[in-house]
């Protein structure tokens, strides 16, 4: 979904293999494991070259004056020729279609995550924020600890027994490989290129408080998962053991994989490093336990939490309370905020939410309560760590850095309650597709220019299948958006234009999860002139692929039952982030920008959206009683 970036420090460098733009590797499909259970799903189709360059016109159309957009149609013309490149580099892709389960999974696997080397914090991984609790005392934090990491296990043994019931889009099954992938695989640093490692057979967990790392055993000598008291105990010891605060290696996981990967490479020279960092990379997942979180100025609860869960803060918080690397990190303050940060490589957001409200309701039902002890001896293990001059350096290198980073997103988390999806239902509307014209509504009355808008549809209907861009900047939406601003028109008229602009998002949206997008279809046009050393047609530096696929708004819809809600950096440098959770009541919103950018405002957009979506609210609400 993300593979994000911004040229933010020159400390930072772009991925140099294929040299494609972010927004472009942040659109390719998902890693193929060799881990893939088959389920006999079809494979990802090559759509027509026809279907997807009359496509991409109509939504590179609103980017463009007439003189371009004709310039533009020209090129598509010419590249589309029968005895054009356009024409060979299809014949390419389907070929390779047929000699694989999914065309573009190893293209994704070196472009969007492996190579990529900016910082993973912000800019591909995201915080999924559950909601708020209420510690009084350390030992509650720490029940709530226990019983995190218990269902944890629970749900990872029916994953392993299979005993979760397979997702459905309509009657189609879904791939289900990504609930197999979250619990137990790890990202290792290398110096040009990172891997991945799985471990599903793991037995333990690492705990980490003050920087310190602890592996703890999760099962007994009779190979059976220990009670919710046998591991709260655990837990007091590590807290008793790690009262002073430990140098923040886990800092250096923060900072870009290419300077990761070099102190990676030192650190692990070391043989009582080089084991440590085994047994965090093995383990299951991570469980940091952090101190409180400073507030900024105004700054509401959800906020904080989302900024404790994305970036720990900073060096001076609890940013170095963290690996980075391991899929799932799941993040206890003492204040309460609580949540995780994964990484992206394995999986999209909503098998990590659905995974997440499993939890919520164990924990909730207090389900590990009263259970017996097991036969167990084991005690918390402290995984040391030895710092020389080198490490050191590479500390304060990745501390800085991370402060720049933290200070540098300007984040709002928003809980918007004057409606949610039941309202918007009851007008026979998608409340996806009524969120995104919203977002397209909020982004034009703030910046009074279309902007190129970016939504992730699940294509988990094909093996190893994981997303495709929904274009939801469109001819319709931006008309309505001219349409709602225009105080001659009536309100028959905004609301036939809200309508028409749902529609055609709506539709946009089933052709994407059924493969037939532009983008993913367009990359691996590029991605075959590449390979077979072709020159880089026209098109992909022709003003109408530039413009729109140069995402200012970034978005994703991540469901859960529960009040969380999941946020990430923007994909662009003038550009805004946002994933929503729309429940029955109400609407959540992580909402993100960059405080370096003149143009853009966490705030202001809020500000746009909420009102945006109160004006559609009250246009379809004077509709229904001019009716009665």
């Amino acid at each position: 979904m993300y593979g994000r970036a911004i040229a933010s420090t020159n400390k930072i460098l772009r991925p140099k293999l294929f040299n494609l733009t972010r927004a472009e590797t942040s659109i390719l499909p998902s890693f193929l494991n060799a881990r893939n259970v088959s389920q006999n799903l079809p494979r990802l189709p090559v759509p027509a070259l026809k279907q997807t360059l009359d496509k991409f016109l109509l939504t590179a159309k609103p980017h463009l004056s007439d003189k371009e957009f004709a310039s533009t149609t020209e090129l598509i013309k010419k590249f589309s020729d029968e005895n054009g490149i356009g024409a060979k580099l299809q014949k390419y892709l389907v070929e390779k279609a047929k000699s694989t389960e999914n065309w573009l999974s190893e293209w994704w696997l070196h472009s969007a995550y492996l190579d990529f080397r900016y910082p993973v914090i912000i800019h591909s991984s995201p915080a999924l924020v559950y909601p708020i609790e209420n510690f009084k005392t350390e030992h509650e934090r720490l029940v709530y600890s226990a019983r995190l990491i218990l269902a944890v296990m629970e749900y990872k043994l029916l994953i392993d027994n299979d005993k979760i019931p397979t997702d459905m889009m309509g009657k189609d099954p879904l791939d289900m490989n990504q609930y197999k992938q979250v619990i137990g695989t790890c990202r290792i640093p290398g110096l040009k290129r990172d891997k991945l490692e799985y471990y599903p057979t793991s037995k333990h967990v690492v705990v980490m408080h003050n920087n310190h790392f602890f592996k703890v055993h999760l099962f007994g000598d009779n190979n059976q998962l220990i009670s919710e008291n046998q591991l709260l105990q655990q837990l007091h010891d590590i807290m008793e053991q790690s009262v002073a605060t430990a140098p923040p290696i886990g800092i250096l996981t923060s900072d870009s994989r290419d300077n990761w990967g070099k102190a990676y490479q030192q650190l692990i020279k070391d043989p009582e490093n080089e084991a440590s960092a085994k047994e965090i990379q093995k383990s299951l997942f991570l469980v940091c336990l952090d101190g409180p979180m400073s507030p900024l100025p105004n700054e509401n609860r959800k906020t904080i939490a989302g900024r404790q869960l994305l970036h720990g803060g900073g060096s001076k918080q609890n940013g170095g309370n963290r690996w980075y690397d391991k899929t799932i990190q799941f993040i206890i303050g003492q204040d309460g905020l609580v949540g995780l940060n994964y990484e992206h490589s394995p999986s999209e957001g909503q098998p990590v939410a659905v995974i997440s409200d499993y939890i919520y309701e164990s924990i909730k039902k207090e389900s590990g309560k009263g259970k017996p002890d097991v036969p167990y001896n084991k005690i918390p293990e402290r995984l040391p760590f030895n710092v020389n001059d080198e490490i050191q350096k590479a500390i304060l290198v990745a501390s800085k850095n991370v402060d720049e980073q933290a200070d540098g997103l300007d984040l709002f988390c928003l809980h918007f309650d004057s409606f949610g999806k039941d309202f918007i239902k009851s007008q026979k509307l998608s409340p996806d597709s009524f969120i995104q014209i919203a977002l397209q509504y909020a982004f034009y009355r703030v910046h009074k220019t279309p902007g190129a808008h970016y939504e992730s549809a699940a294509t988990r209907k094909y093996a190893h299948g994981r997303t495709e861009t929904i274009r939801s900047c469109s001819i319709e939406s931006i008309d309505f958006a001219k349409t709602m601003l225009d105080n001659t028109k009536s309100n028959a008229d905004k609301v036939t234009a809200l309508r028409k602009a749902i529609d055609g998002h709506k539709k946009y949206t089933v052709e994407a999860m059924n493969g037939f997008g532009v983008d993913r279809h367009l990359l691996g046009l590029k991605l075959a002139a590449m390979e077979l050393g072709e020159k880089i047609p026209e098109i992909y530096s022709d003003p109408g692929y530039v413009r729109s696929a140069h995402m200012r708004i970034s978005t994703s819809q991540v469901a859960t039952k529960c009040d969380g809600f999941m946020c990430f950096g923007p994909l662009v440098p003038d550009g805004y982030a946002c994933c929503y959770n729309p429940r029955p009541k109400d609407i959540n919103f992580g909402i993100s920008a960059f405080t370096a950018h003149p143009d853009t405002s966490a705030v202001k957009f809020k500000d746009a959206l909420v009102n945006s979506l109160n004006d559609m609210h009250d246009i379809l609400a004077k509709t229904q009683k001019s009716k009665m």
